[in-house]
C-alpha cells in the first residue's frame, strides 16, 4: 500500500496580493511607527512584562511592574528580590502566584544558562519558564528587531474575522500571516493588527465606521462600507486613548 504524505495546508486569504498590499499600506499611514504598549527598559524586563501579560491587560501589567522594574531590572536583581516580594509587586495581576514563581525561575535560568542575557533565538527563549511561542515572538521583534508574528487573541480574531489568514490555531494563523503579509510590511504587521483589534475591530462589536480598511474588508460582520481616509487621519486615531 502506498502511503501518501499530506500536503501542507494552502495559504488561504480572501484578499488578492494587491488588496493585502493596500491593507497594510493604510495601516502604515495610520501608524507609521507602531509601538507595543507594555512598558520595559531592556530585553529582560520585556520578557518579564510579556510573560506577566498572559490573561491580563497591558495597562494592568504596566501598573504593577513600574515599581518592580525600578528595583529589579536584571535577572540577578530579580533573584535577590525573591519570589515572595515579587508576588507583592504583581498581586494585582491575574495568576500572580504562578507568574511570580515563573519570573524567579526564568531569572535563575537566564543566570545559569545564558550568563544573565536574554537569548536571541526562539528555540532558546521558549525554554524559559512561562515563555511560550507568542512571548518569544514579541521579544524577538521588540527587543531584537526581528520580523515575527506574535499571535495573541486580537490577531487570532482579526485574521479569522476579516478572512485575512484564517486558521484553527494560533500557530496556524501565524504561519499563514507570515506568508500573506507583504514582506516589506512584515516587521510592524503584528503591532498594526494588535492595535487594530484593540481599538477598532473589537471583540464584541467592531467599529467599522472608523476603520481605515472598511471599504476593503470582507468580514461577514462588517457593518458599513465607509471609504477610509488614506492620508489625513484624526489625531485620536494616531494617538490612541487608553481604554
Amino acid at each position: 500500500m502506498i502511503v501518501r504524505s499530506k500536503k501542507p495546508a494552502a495559504v488561504r486569504s480572501a484578499y488578492s496580493e494587491a488588496e493585502r498590499e493596500e491593507i497594510f499600506r493604510r495601516f502604515c499611514v495610520q501608524r507609521p511607527e507602531p509601538r507595543g504598549e507594555l512598558e520595559h527598559t531592556n530585553p529582560f524586563t520585556l520578557v518579564v512584562a510579556v510573560a506577566l501579560s498572559a490573561q491580563a491587560t497591558d495597562a494592568g501589567v504596566n501598573k504593577a511592574t513600574r515599581a518592580l522594574f525600578k528595583i529589579a531590572d536584571t535577572p540577578e536583581k530579580m533573584l535577590a528580590l525573591g519570589e515572595e516580594r515579587v508576588r507583592d509587586y504583581i498581586k494585582t495581576i491575574g495568576l500572580y502566584r504562578n507568574k511570580a514563581k515563573n519570573v524567579i525561575a526564568l531569572s535563575q535560568m537566564l543566570v545559569d544558562k545564558f550568563d544573565g542575557a536574554v537569548p536571541r533565538t526562539r528555540d532558546e527563549l521558549v525554554t524559559l519558564p512561562g515563555v511560550g511561542r507568542k512571548t518569544a515572538n514579541v521579544v524577538l521583534s521588540m527587543a531584537f528587531g526581528q520580523a515575527t508574528m506574535a499571535v495573541d487573541t486580537h490577531i487570532f480574531r482579526i485574521a479569522n474575522r476579516i478572512k485575512l489568514a484564517p486558521g484553527k490555531t494560533p500557530d496556524e494563523v501565524e504561519v499563514r500571516l507570515m506568508k500573506v503579509v507583504p514582506k516589506h510590511y512584515l516587521y510592524h504587521a503584528h503591532h498594526w493588527l494588535i492595535l487594530h483589534g484593540r481599538y477598532t475591530c473589537k471583540a464584541r462589536k467592531p467599529e467599522c465606521e472608523r476603520c481605515v480598511i472598511a471599504d476593503i474588508c470582507k468580514s461577514p460582520e462588517k457593518t458599513c462600507d465607509v471609504p477610509a481616509p488614506l492620508v489625513e487621519l484624526p489625531p485620536q486615531v494616531i494617538g490612541e486613548a487608553v481604554e
